[in-house]
């Protein structure tokens, strides 16, 4: 390891630097409010793939250069970059819809065998509220119920203020739901009973409930992007969706042929979409990705390829 040696720039000379690599910059004055207002870094992951790249030997990994493609403009960087800031909002509008619903179908589902179904490890499964994480004396269960009965505790909300003047139970499952975060969500559903779980699934049309547990845990990676204002067009899934078996969901099928669209936000999309399905037949939100989606601006290298979608992907069954 070595230190960290690159030296600090004004924006004048981020300006400076960014010419001599050869990006086109045609106005200083708009360049420099970008880089004020977004910030170099953060607009560096929209250049990256926009510079040069050489393979290091025959078959050897590709290098990307300082330097720019030939005609790559500043313009098309912030293009980019407010196109992904589109995306983000238009995913998070689909992932609400996955999280209200799935909320209430597990207080639905839970709420029917008591109402603190969520605290009771009768109702839960063995892995999640009996094993030890590595390395802790504490379950996963504990841990989760710990970070409800924290969050609960500093909730302000109206009906959480009257429950505590009213009662002294904790909250039913139907009430507490609504104060967890998705990521609370999805952690919750791996730790649900195998028959709950499937019940479940059966209900999003998946066969099987490692389906929905694997697509909830990959929607929620994607939810954290967009909550934190993360690129999210071109970037890679460290969780991906597990894929249905062929012939197990039609729907699905193209993509288990393609690894490069199972790693890209085409994979999330695409589970998205087949939740929405049943959740709200009628949304157009497929409508309006394909038309964000023909929007992604034209720069050298770019295509939505780069996102994981396949040709012709609105002419699919799926959409």
């Amino acid at each position: 390891m070595k230190p960290f040696s690159k030296p600090y720039l004004t924006v004048p000379a981020q300006i400076a630097l960014l010419k001599a690599r050869g990006l086109t910059i045609t106005d200083d004055g708009r360049a420099a409010a970008a880089l004020e207002r977004i910030g170099y870094y953060r607009l560096s992951g929209y250049w990256y793939p926009l510079r040069t790249s050489t393979i290091a030997n025959p078959g050897g990994a590709r290098i990307v250069q300082d330097d720019f493609r030939p005609g790559t403009e500043f313009g098309q960087i912030v293009d980019l970059y407010v196109f992904d800031k589109k995306l983000r909002l238009l995913t998070l509008d689909a992932i609400e819809r996955v999280e209200v619903a799935l909320r209430t179908d597990i207080a639905l589902l839970l709420g029917q065998y008591s109402p603190v179904a969520h605290r009771d490890p009768a109702y839960l499964h063995g892995r999640f509220t009996k094993t030890l994480l590595r390395g802790k004396t504490v379950t996963g269960h504990q841990v989760w119920l710990d970070r409800l009965d924290d969050t609960t505790a500093r909730s302000r909300e109206d009906f959480v203020e009257h429950f505590r003047r009213t009662y002294s139970t904790p909250l039913p499952i139907w009430m507490a739901i609504e104060l967890w975060d998705f990521g609370m969500l999805s952690h919750f559903l791996s730790g649900m009973r195998h028959q709950d779980q499937a019940t479940l699934a059966a209900k999003y049309g998946l066969p099987r409930p490692e389906l929905l547990t694997g697509w909830i845990r990959s929607i929620n990676f994607a939810r954290n992007l967009c909550a934190h204002h993360s690129r999210l067009w071109n970037r890679p899934l460290v969780d991906q969706p597990p894929l249905p078996r062929r012939g197990e969901v039609p729907l699905l099928d193209h993509m288990a042929a393609d690894p490069h669209l199972q790693k890209r936000y085409y994979a999330v999309a695409a589970v998205l979409r087949y939740l929405l399905r049943y959740i709200n037949p009628t949304t157009t939100w497929p409508t309006r990705l394909a038309e964000l989606v023909d929007t992604l601006p034209a720069a050298p290298g770019i295509s939505t390829r780069h996102m994981g979608f396949p040709q012709n992907w609105t002419g699919l069954p799926l959409w």
